[in-house]
């Protein structure tokens, strides 16, 4: 696979291939032009006809390197899927805690190797299920945490100590955090035991999925404290995920998904830094989460890129030392964007395709969406085909047999570094504006979004992007006969029975100082506050005590908008 560096080698390919544009190319092109489209990436990269080692004279070899090895193109593990497959993790999330966990237990029963928890929007925004801005919406589109009353129904008869949890939840993670903690100290599990993640990542919620409470700097303190703690008392455990994934799903292109993310991870270093804590310390437990989309050699040059990336940005602009800390590992869950209604059963071979792409390019776990997703929350039927889906990539194609296979294809190796050197430009230019929070402030992430979203918009509309039921191969006369997941009508009122019981049984006045203690704590900017949260959620405060009551320190952001 090696570039030739003789310059005569280099000559005599360069006449091979121009020697086979004239002759064999032009002649087959008279009687048989190529089809007339564009052809370029999803992200829109060119794609060439062909790739030959002239390609690949910008890559070094140590940047392609060997798995387990800086800078971790290849893989961050040195024997990847052969040691054990990624972790199977479907997201799952609707109801009352006792709704999901019924919900978690058949997926582990079916062979779900970790569990990943969505949560309904009055939590995701830190409103009480009895809030008035919760009305409709109580476990509808997640499960309902108020209190850890909540989540010791969530987690009832779980191990947590034996299977890896993550929380899909941003504004309000450090509480469910507190919660999960507090949880596991009251079962007497041991902190260092305990592995998963909280998303925790709050700045691409400005940039593109818009959930946020407070203004963008005591957030970002937020997720410094979480980083911290989870560093010193949580050993195994992710603090955050650095998440590509809504990025896309807002509309951006894969290159943006991926430099905006290292955007909003390099500012996450730094602030952590400030602290005074060592690189090495927090680093090697810093995840990420990216999106699989439907470009399938594009998707898989990316996440080798952006571990590439990863590892130079950690080595050589912040100075860590240990190989773990340069060390990129993602979560990736195949892309919701791109799920149709119309022929909706066709969802499952693109989900296939795009975990296909997921695994060639060394997830560490990967959640596969339902094929019925693009109408409701998945169907247990749904979520089993795509558990499935995993299965047999894992054990019937033997594909996770050896480590990236598609290593040394001129092509790959040619967008890898394309994609790598792209990113760098996108990061240098963040830069020079003055950084990530300043340009989420001027909007300047967010027009990148948009018109790439408006674009492709407009391709899909005219055909130049096909989308198989929607604008080609159309069924006009389609019948969609689907069974859709239910919403049971007496969610909230068994929610807001066990919100009352607990409000009725907590001593109020610990509660409340424990509130003046947060507010103190909260105006200290030297101090975590997650020990005081642990206390308060223990105590019986409830996820709108805790919000509302920070509401009247820090306030709460209001987005400027772009057009």
């Amino acid at each position: 696979m090696n570039a030739p560096t003789d310059p005569k080698q280099v000559a005599a390919l360069q006449e091979q291939l121009e020697l086979w544009e004239k002759n064999e190319v032009d002649s087959f092109l008279r009687r048989q032009p190529e089809r007339e489209e564009q052809f370029e990436t999803l992200g829109g990269f060119p794609v060439k006809r062909t790739y030959t080692a002239l390609d690949i004279a910008d890559t070094p070899l140590e940047d392609i390197g060997l798995p387990g090895q800086y800078p971790f193109t290849r893989g961050p593990y040195p024997t990847m899927y052969r040691s054990r497959f990624w972790t199977m993790r479907q997201i799952a999330g609707f109801g009352t805690g006792e709704d999901t966990n019924n919900r978690f237990k058949y997926l582990i029963s079916q062979g779900q190797t970790g569990l990943s928890t969505d949560f309904d929007m009055p939590t995701l925004m830190g409103y009480d299920s009895d809030h008035a801005m919760s009305e409709g919406e109580v476990g509808r589109e997640g499960v309902a945490v108020d209190t850890l009353a909540d989540m010791e129904a969530l987690f009832d008869g779980i191990d947590l100590e034996n299977i890896s949890v993550s929380l899909t939840i941003n504004p309000t993670a450090w509480i469910l955090l507190a919660m999960y903690v507090a949880l596991a100290q009251q079962r007497g599990n041991d902190l260092n035991k305990l592995s998963g993640t909280i998303q925790a990542d709050i700045l691409k919620e400005y940039m593109a999925q818009k959930e946020y409470i407070y203004p963008i700097a005591p957030s970002v303190r937020i997720v410094r404290d979480c980083i911290t703690y989870c560093a010193e008392n949580m050993k195994r455990y992710n603090p955050i995920n650095i998440s590509g994934y809504h990025i896309s799903e807002a509309g951006a292109s894969p290159i943006h998904e991926v430099a905006f993310t290292m955007a909003n991870a390099v500012t996450y270093v730094e602030e952590v830094l400030k602290t005074g804590m060592d690189v090495d310390i927090f680093a090697p437990r810093l995840a990420f989460y990216f999106v699989c989309q439907s470009d399938f050699f594009e998707e898989i040059a990316k996440f080798r890129a952006a571990r590439r990336v990863w590892a130079k940005i950690m080595k050589q602009r912040f100075g860590a030392k240990k190989p773990e800390s340069m060390r990129l590992r993602f979560h990736c869950q195949t892309a919701a964007a791109s799920l149709t209604k119309p022929q909706y059963k066709v969802n499952v071979m693109r989900t296939t395709l795009q975990a296909l792409a997921a695994v060639l390019g060394g997830a560490q776990s990967l959640h596969t969406n339902g094929m019925d997703e693009a109408f409701a929350i998945p169907t247990e039927e749904a979520m089993k085909i795509a558990l499935r889906t995993q299965q047999v990539i894992a054990d019937e194609t033997g594909i996770a047999s050896v480590i990236d296979p598609l290593g040394g294809s001129y092509y790959l190796e040619s967008l890898t570094t394309e994609y790598e050197n792209k990113i760098f430009e996108i990061l240098d230019e963040v830069k020079e504006r003055g950084g990530t929070i300043m340009l989420i402030e001027e909007g300047w992430f967010q027009k990148h979004i948009s018109d790439f979203a408006y674009e492709t918009a407009l391709r899909k509309q005219s055909g130049q992007k096909p989308v198989i039921g929607v604008n080609k191969y159309v069924e006009t006369d389609e019948e969609v006969d689907i069974e859709t997941h239910p919403y049971d009508p007496t969610t909230a009122e068994r929610q807001i029975e066990r919100l009352k019981q607990v409000r009725k049984t907590r001593d109020e006045a610990k509660v409340q100082a424990l509130l003046e203690e947060l507010v103190t704590v909260a105006k200290d900017e030297t101090r975590n506050i997650m020990p005081v949260t642990i206390e308060l959620v223990r105590a019986g405060a409830s996820m709108g005590d805790i919000v509302e009551k920070l509401k009247t320190v820090w306030g709460t952001y209001r987005e400027n908008p772009v057009f």
